[in-house]
């Protein structure tokens, strides 16, 4: 839920709050992390045509940047996991397609099954939720969400594929 709603003024004026709010993404009025997964979507499909090793990189490079935005943004916010932050939908998607095969209905599918992870963050994704705070636990619960989903696709891939 979101208590209050930065303004672009305030998303702009640090480097950490832009990248938390995913260079604006966060400030889409319905379903910012929808917003910042399609973010981590089209990132992830202007990187596809590298190999899966530069995508693993450029998943870890985006957590490890989140880890400091989410975490100076939250301070700045007064609030740890602001809805708006979408920095963490934006890296774990990218962990997401790193591994999910390069074909629309894949990616669509991972899209939809990420995002139900996200939103009703089964256990333990909400319980390490909020036993961890600052930009860790911003960042954690949606990379368990992406786990989650890949582990989910591949069962499906095996069942019926």
């Amino acid at each position: 839920m979101i208590v209050f709603r930065p303004s672009p003024g305030f998303v702009f004026s640090h480097p950490a709050h832009a990248v938390a709010f995913g260079f604006g993404a966060g400030l889409a009025p319905v379903a910012p992390g929808t917003a910042g997964t399609a973010l981590g979507w089209g990132i992830g499909w202007c990187l596809g045509g590298f190999s899966t090793p530069v995508l693993l990189a450029s998943a870890l490079v985006f957590f490890f940047v989140g880890l400091w935005a989410c975490e100076v943004t939250g301070r700045n916010l007064g609030i740890a996991d602001h809805g708006g932050m979408v920095w963490d939908e934006v890296a774990a998607f990218l962990l997401v397609l790193a591994v999910v095969p390069r074909e629309l209905a894949w990616q669509a599918a991972a899209f939809v099954v990420f995002r139900f992870f996200d939103i009703v963050k089964p256990p333990p994704i909400r319980a390490l939720e909020r036993r961890y705070g600052g930009g860790f636990g911003v960042m954690l619960d949606d990379l368990v969400a992406a786990a989650f989903t890949l582990l989910l696709l591949a069962l499906l891939k095996r069942m019926f594929f």
